[in-house]
């Protein structure tokens, strides 16, 4: 029997659902909608069986492990040994950390483009801007969990609710796709499978996972795999809830040559729209989502990245862990706030390079330690364990034709 339901369970699952509405969130309509009605419909349809599942075998994958408080890299070093254990646990934090460095950059291009166009003032020092924002969401962290599980609180309710209203707000401008067009299979089928890594990450929450999954463990002892389960459903049916009706209502608000225009401007679905519509709602809302969605979205990555350090540091040298702790958050911190000072554009290709890595790590690594792991051996042959590695096969093989 699962116990009841806790403000401990809500505040993971609003610290999970804000790890996964980043910024991305902005640009999904339109990389989805592009491909046309039906693959959208196809990709809302696969969304929750492939968010649900794949973190979960990712929780199973880190509460399998024989030691009470073992984080990612021990599990990993456990089930597949020191030498591929070390590799993975390095390909796991540089599978986040670029998209730290990404957060850092739009944080401030975000504050500063508001401070500059909405609030008529003097552009601000780019070294100071930056080094109080990536210094505030740090402190958030090194505050403690309850603190930033607070934070995750304050955050996440103005960014469902903005979601839901702009969402809402859409409907009058909604036109009904031509339903009896049905594509032609073979064009149809390469733009579902290019779709499929967009809306992995679009619902990825995989950087906070295995925080999470030792948060249950600690809280809940012997029940930690059911509350685990329990709280990444919700965390599933909350996503999918509020994202995709995000995502069909901006994309019913567009024509198709809208969305392709949209896409090949390269701006967000919000900038488009609030452009077309000459919107003031829309303007002023479009910073204010970004800057919501980028600050939870750092939180969740950036414990992701913390504790995957931390563990490879731990690795490789006998300092203290709380000396450890501290080095790399500096690191951490000094890092992040170079490159929101530098201000590159090589950020998509950083982005990329980690999205395979991801795929590999959230879907096809948890499915294959189900075959190798005894611990795991229960869920072997099962039609979810299965799905799930053809769908993170179906995801790196996209990304893969993407880049070539």
């Amino acid at each position: 029997m699962v116990s009841r339901w806790s403000k401990h369970d809500t505040s993971w699952m609003l610290s999970l659902f804000g790890t996964a509405v980043g910024a991305g969130i902005l640009f999904l309509p339109i990389n989805i909608g592009a491909g046309g009605f039906w693959s959208l419909v196809i990709m809302a349809l696969l969304a929750g069986p492939m968010t649900f599942l794949a973190h979960r075998g990712l929780a199973r994958f880190v509460l399998s492990s024989s030691k009470a408080n073992a984080d990612f890299t021990d599990v990993v070093e456990e089930h597949f040994g020191a030498s591929a254990g070390r590799l993975i646990s390095l390909l796991y934090f540089l599978s986040i950390f670029p998209i730290l460095l990404i957060y850092g950059v739009g944080l401030t291009n975000t504050v500063n483009s508001f401070i500059v166009n909405q609030l008529g003032m003097a552009e601000p020092s780019r070294i100071v801007l930056s080094g109080v924002l990536v210094f505030g969401m740090i402190a958030i962290m090194m505050a403690g969990e309850k603190v930033m599980l607070k934070a995750f609180e304050v955050i996440v309710y103005p960014l469902a609710a903005i979601l839901a209203g702009l969402s809402l707000y859409l409907i009058p401008n909604w036109q009904m796709p031509d339903l009896s067009a049905m594509p032609e299979w073979g064009s149809f089928s390469v733009t579902v499978w290019l779709a499929i890594p967009v809306t992995v990450f679009a619902f990825s929450h995989a950087a906070a996972i295995s925080s999470f999954a030792n948060a249950q463990r600690r809280h809940y002892n012997q029940q930690a795999v059911q509350k685990s389960e329990q709280i990444l459903k919700r965390t599933s049916v909350m996503l999918i809830s509020f994202v995709l009706f995000f995502v069909f209502s901006c994309v019913l608000s567009l024509s198709p040559e809208q969305l392709l225009e949209a896409k090949a401007q390269n701006v967000s679905v919000l900038s488009y729209l609030a452009n077309i519509h000459n919107s003031p709602f829309i303007v002023a809302l479009g910073p204010l989502i970004a800057f919501i969605a980028i600050s939870s979205s750092f939180l969740g990555h950036f414990m992701g990245a913390r504790e995957s350090l931390n563990g490879m540091l731990q690795k490789q040298t006998k300092m203290a862990p709380a000396k450890l702790d501290k080095l790399g958050i500096a690191f951490m911190f000094f890092a992040i706030w170079f490159a929101a000072i530098m201000n590159p554009s090589i950020l998509g290709m950083m982005e990329a390079l980690s999205g395979p890595v991801i795929a590999m790590i959230l879907f096809i690594m948890p499915m294959l330690a189900v075959y190798k792991v005894d611990a795991l051996k229960a869920h072997r042959g099962k039609f979810s364990t299965i799905f799930i590695l053809v769908m993170g096969l179906l995801a790196v093989s996209a990304i893969v034709f993407n880049l070539i």
